[in-house]
């Protein structure tokens, strides 16, 4: 009888570890998929001593002296742009826009200076690419050197993790670029 348990015993552990053999299978890579529309861009014209191309998907909403924000529901981010007339303190105020970005050294992995010249234009300025994990993700400025100085940058409203951000980080510094590029002086 004691024979008979133990060879039952022995069939269904058998059985058991027969019946749980499953390949071990490793996921396929994946990425999340993240599709934006392809830019649009639209001319942006008021009263202000500038203008530029914005793109169609964005919503501008004037604040006091020639200040804009450019919101991006969908991705819940928001361009401010900032205007300043040049009065003989053009100094102070490339020192206020380049402190103003690097202020987030401490959290950026890279920040990456792009130069921007347009003499046809009369437009000069820099462009900023911060990688990491800081506030901003793309800041820029943009003057004439006489008369007019416009700055922008780009927040998001979520805790800053570019890995998460980044696809819509990425689409935004191109319309901030482009907005730069195609800015000029009335």
């Amino acid at each position: 009888m004691f024979k008979k348990i133990i060879f039952a015993s022995t069939m269904v552990l058998t059985i058991m570890m027969a019946s749980c053999k499953n390949d071990v299978v490793p996921k396929p890579v994946s990425f999340l998929r993240l599709d934006y529309p392809e830019a649009k861009y639209m001319s942006f014209e008021n009263n202000c001593p500038f203008a530029f191309e914005m793109n169609e998907d964005a919503v501008i909403k004037g604040e006091k002296e020639c200040g804009f924000t450019i919101t991006y529901p969908k991705m819940k981010a928001t361009i401010y742009l900032t205007y300043k007339p040049v009065n003989g303190n053009i100094d102070k105020l490339l020192k206020d826009a380049q402190k103003l970005t690097y202020e987030h050294v401490i959290k950026a992995d890279d920040i990456l200076e792009q130069p921007y010249i347009n003499p046809s234009k009369k437009v000069y300025g820099m462009f900023y690419q911060v990688d990491g994990n800081a506030a901003t993700n793309s800041q820029f400025y943009v003057t004439d050197s006489t008369r007019h100085f416009l700055t922008g940058s780009v927040y998001f409203y979520a805790k800053p993790n570019f890995d998460s951000i980044m696809p819509a980080a990425s689409y935004i510094k191109n319309d901030m670029q482009h907005l730069m590029e195609t800015l000029k002086w009335k």
